[in-house]
Protein backbone atom coordinates (compact mmCIF):
# COMPACT_ATOMS: atom_id res chain seq x y z
CA UNK A 1 0.00 0.00 0.00
CA UNK A 2 1.14 3.54 -0.70
CA UNK A 3 1.21 5.67 2.42
CA UNK A 4 0.92 9.39 2.17
CA UNK A 5 3.94 10.75 4.06
CA UNK A 6 1.90 12.39 6.79
CA UNK A 7 -0.48 9.56 7.54
CA UNK A 8 -0.64 8.67 11.21
CA UNK A 9 0.69 5.26 12.16
CA UNK A 10 0.08 3.02 15.15
CA UNK A 11 3.17 2.38 17.27
CA UNK A 12 5.52 -0.48 16.68
CA UNK A 13 8.49 -1.56 18.74
CA UNK A 14 11.68 -1.41 16.69
CA UNK A 15 14.10 -2.29 19.48
CA UNK A 16 13.12 -4.78 22.16
CA UNK A 17 14.64 -5.08 25.62
CA UNK A 18 16.84 -8.10 26.30
CA UNK A 19 17.40 -10.08 29.49
CA UNK A 20 19.92 -8.48 31.82
CA UNK A 21 22.12 -9.83 34.57
CA UNK A 22 23.39 -6.91 36.62
CA UNK A 23 25.54 -6.60 39.70
CA UNK A 24 23.98 -4.92 42.70
CA UNK A 25 24.67 -1.17 42.72
CA UNK A 26 25.61 -1.05 39.04
CA UNK A 27 23.77 1.01 36.44
CA UNK A 28 21.69 -0.78 33.83
CA UNK A 29 19.66 0.05 30.76
CA UNK A 30 16.69 -1.81 29.38
CA UNK A 31 16.43 -0.83 25.73
CA UNK A 32 13.20 0.02 24.02
CA UNK A 33 12.60 2.05 20.92
CA UNK A 34 9.22 2.61 19.35
CA UNK A 35 8.12 4.30 16.16
CA UNK A 36 4.79 5.76 15.25
CA UNK A 37 3.06 8.97 14.33
CA UNK A 38 2.32 10.82 16.50
CA UNK A 39 5.38 9.75 18.46
CA UNK A 40 4.22 7.12 20.91
CA UNK A 41 4.46 7.56 24.65
CA UNK A 42 6.43 4.76 26.26
CA UNK A 43 5.62 3.19 29.60
CA UNK A 44 7.36 0.33 31.35
CA UNK A 45 5.73 -2.42 33.36
CA UNK A 46 7.49 -4.75 35.79
CA UNK A 47 5.67 -7.95 36.67
CA UNK A 48 2.52 -6.31 35.34
CA UNK A 49 2.77 -3.10 37.39
CA UNK A 50 3.66 0.28 35.98
CA UNK A 51 7.23 1.32 36.67
CA UNK A 52 7.50 4.72 38.32
CA UNK A 53 10.29 6.79 36.84
CA UNK A 54 11.71 10.10 37.93
CA UNK A 55 9.00 11.86 35.93
CA UNK A 56 6.40 10.67 38.42
CA UNK A 57 8.72 10.56 41.42
CA UNK A 58 11.78 12.82 41.48
CA UNK A 59 13.48 10.54 43.98
CA UNK A 60 13.23 7.54 41.71
CA UNK A 61 16.47 5.87 40.64
CA UNK A 62 14.89 4.95 37.32
CA UNK A 63 14.86 7.33 34.38
CA UNK A 64 12.90 7.10 31.17
CA UNK A 65 15.36 8.06 28.44
CA UNK A 66 14.14 10.21 25.54
CA UNK A 67 14.14 7.27 23.13
CA UNK A 68 12.05 5.12 25.45
CA UNK A 69 14.73 3.04 27.16
CA UNK A 70 14.65 2.56 30.91
CA UNK A 71 17.83 3.56 32.74
CA UNK A 72 18.66 2.48 36.30
CA UNK A 73 21.16 4.73 38.06
CA UNK A 74 22.03 1.75 40.22
CA UNK A 75 20.36 -1.57 40.73
CA UNK A 76 18.77 -1.68 44.17
CA UNK A 77 18.96 -4.95 46.00
CA UNK A 78 18.81 -5.52 49.70
CA UNK A 79 18.25 -8.33 52.13
CA UNK A 80 14.64 -7.28 52.47
CA UNK A 81 13.77 -6.52 48.92
CA UNK A 82 14.68 -6.86 45.30
CA UNK A 83 12.86 -3.85 43.90
CA UNK A 84 14.46 -4.02 40.46
CA UNK A 85 14.44 -7.75 39.85
CA UNK A 86 11.60 -9.01 37.71
CA UNK A 87 10.16 -9.24 34.25
CA UNK A 88 9.90 -5.98 32.31
CA UNK A 89 7.93 -5.06 29.26
CA UNK A 90 7.75 -1.79 27.42
CA UNK A 91 4.46 -0.48 25.99
CA UNK A 92 4.26 2.26 23.36
CA UNK A 93 0.95 4.05 22.84
CA UNK A 94 -0.58 6.65 20.65
CA UNK A 95 -4.20 7.32 19.77
CA UNK A 96 -4.16 4.64 17.07
CA UNK A 97 -3.20 1.83 19.38
CA UNK A 98 -0.41 0.32 21.37
CA UNK A 99 2.50 -2.05 20.91
CA UNK A 100 4.05 -4.24 23.56
CA UNK A 101 7.64 -5.40 23.54
CA UNK A 102 8.92 -8.84 24.34
CA UNK A 103 9.45 -9.68 27.99
CA UNK A 104 12.90 -9.03 29.39
CA UNK A 105 13.96 -10.32 32.78
CA UNK A 106 16.33 -8.39 34.97
CA UNK A 107 18.30 -10.44 37.46
CA UNK A 108 20.73 -9.26 40.08
CA UNK A 109 24.00 -11.16 40.16
CA UNK A 110 26.06 -12.21 43.10
CA UNK A 111 23.60 -13.15 45.80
Amino acid sequence: GSHSPLEDVAPRIVEHPTDLLVSKGEPATLSCKAEGRPSPAVEWYKDGEKVETDREDPRSHRTLLPGGSLFFLRILHGRRGKPDEGVYVCVARNYLGEATSRNASLEVAGE
